[in-house]
């Protein structure tokens, strides 16, 4: 995640500038196996690597790359905030609810932003960090509250997470007399998902995520007016009015807050509640950044009462902590987290069934396939990475080569059976005019974006940034792709005889 901050690197290492909050952004329901919590300070990856420079398929790194790493390593800096005074009076509120780790400290990296910094040296199976249940902010924290006479009479029974976000404007809005104050504090002031995103942001994404980048958005307006009369049944409790207090703007920052840094956490069903409750806010644990190549286990421990994160690898003294949040590609990570990783093994380009249908539109049974597929399962995950297309697209590409007279094969082709090499040619072929279009649209958005970043202004300026990251990375899978495919169609020199039928596409 991308994230603005003025002043030179002298002054924050001289504590002379104030960090801002973080912005990155989306959901934090974790997997129930300890992925556990959102990146702060992530930055939004800068790709570097120019169209015209691709590899072809990926290597395991050899001593040069590791050394280039080890030289990268070094020469990032980091800065401890642990004197600035937002993040004393956070320890301080902790402390008192029974946290007393020395372990870590907050500070503000070169290629991450604001994360944690080792002070010694984590081996392998030892704790990262350990937060006491007091420290959590859950529902259960809510019901116990000012506003849990409220919550309980309210029906319909309200959702863990509707009741999460009112509280949090609450106590943002209460400032230094809220108990929560230390920890709301150093939240973002807004997030770089897309339920931030205006429209010609939205527009900018890849097809994929802005489909879901705009049901995001509908979602959270939707619940945001669909419980105004519960908002105002909150007057009592609030010094001004409740339009005043829970605005659209107020909610979202607190739907984005709790979506993007709770961990994952199972509490005991409520009577008083709707839904699944497995919430569970962080403070300090959350400043922990994602990395892909890092494994942690992390849950919460019945016999502690402790939430607790357990390193398997390791990290070294005086270096950034890290977790991971699970094997996401970086479309799914900016759409749950406001940001992308850069040197994700994970990275993949989406292949939207619009595009499919208009490059198959020839295809007089066309309709038919697709709806084959989608009766099968098989319209989803879609994807082409640096390798090449992925098995389940190169498998719906094969059933496209059938023509509808034979559609008694259907069915095998999507249980793996391969076709004759004219055919697989075909396949090929189909899967690099599938590369070009996307890589054709992935320069206009980049060229869309650049026009945008000459009239924009912070925040948008850092929604633009992640996505351009996002696209730029794109654009390099998308060309190390199209090698790996004109490399196998070089070598398809010999066609065996494939019987040719009307219906086919050519």
């Amino acid at each position: 995640m991308s994230m603005s901050m003025g002043g030179s690197w002298a002054e924050f290492c001289a504590g002379s500038v104030r960090i801002p909050g973080k912005t990155s952004g989306t959901r934090g329901q974790r997997a129930a196996h300890g992925a556990a919590v959102e990146d702060r300070g992530q930055m939004a990856l800068r790709t570097v690597c120019p169209y015209g420079n691709m590899t072809g398929r990926r290597r395991r790194a050899g001593r040069a790359a590791r050394t280039r790493r080890q030289k990268h390593e070094n020469s990032l800096r980091s800065a401890s905030l642990r004197h600035l005074s937002q993040y004393i009076r956070l320890m301080k509120f902790l402390h008192q609810r029974g946290f007393t780790s020395t372990l870590l400290q907050p500070a503000v990296f070169t290629d991450t932003g604001r994360g944690l910094q080792t002070l010694r040296a984590i081996k392998p199976g030892h704790l990262v960090i350990s937060l006491p249940e007091s420290c959590l902010l859950t529902t259960l924290t809510v019901l116990n509250s000012y506003l849990g006479e409220y919550i309980k009479s309210w029906k319909p029974r309200l959702s863990p997470l509707l009741v999460l976000c009112v509280f949090l404007v609450c106590e943002r809005h209460r400032g230094e007399a809220s108990d929560w104050f230390p920890y709301v504090d150093l939240l973002p002031a807004s997030y770089t998902c897309p339920v931030y995103f205006g429209d010609d942001v939205m527009d900018a994404l890849p097809a994929c995520v802005r489909r879901r980048g705009l049901e995001q958005r509908e979602a959270v307006q939707e619940m945001f007016s669909s419980n105004q009369d519960f908002f105002r049944s909150l007057q009592p409790v609030l010094n001004q009015s409740t339009e005043d207090v829970l605005t659209y703007e107020a909610f979202r920052w607190a739907w984005c807050s709790v979506n993007t840094r709770s961990v994952f956490m199972s509490h005991r069903p409520s009577s008083f509640l709707s839904g699944p409750d497995r919430f569970a806010l962080a403070p300090f644990l959350d400043l922990l950044n994602h990395r892909a190549d890092v494994q942690v286990e992390a849950s919460f421990n019945d016999a502690t009462r402790c939430y607790e994160i357990r390193s398997v690898c390791g990290t070294r003294r005086f270096h950034q902590a890290f977790i991971n949040y699970g094997c996401h590609d970086n479309q799914r990570l900016l759409l749950e987290y406001g940001f992308i990783c850069s040197d994700n093994p994970h990275s993949v380009v989406y292949v939207d069934v619009d595009l499919l249908c208009d490059v198959l539109k020839a295809d007089r049974s066309l309709d038919q396939k697709i709806k084959f597929l989608r009766e099968n399962n098989f319209l989803q995950n879609l994807t082409i990475s640096s390798e090449g297309p992925s098995w389940r697209l190169l498998t719906a590409l094969r059933l496209f080569s059938l023509p509808q007279t034979m559609y008694h094969q259907w069915k095998t082709v999507l249980l793996g059976q391969t076709l004759c090499e004219e055919k697989e040619q075909w396949i090929v072929g189909t899967a690099k005019i599938l590369c070009q279009r996307l890589l054709r649209d992935t320069f206009t958005a980049l060229d869309k974006i650049s026009n945008l970043l000459q009239q924009s202004e912070q925040p948008i300026r850092e929604q633009l940034e992640v996505v351009m990251s996002l696209r730029q990375e794109e654009r390099c899978i998308l060309g190390r792709c199209l090698e790996v495919l004109d490399e196998s169609l070089k070598q398809t020199d010999e066609l065996l005889p494939c019987q040719q039928d009307a219906d086919a596409v050519s």
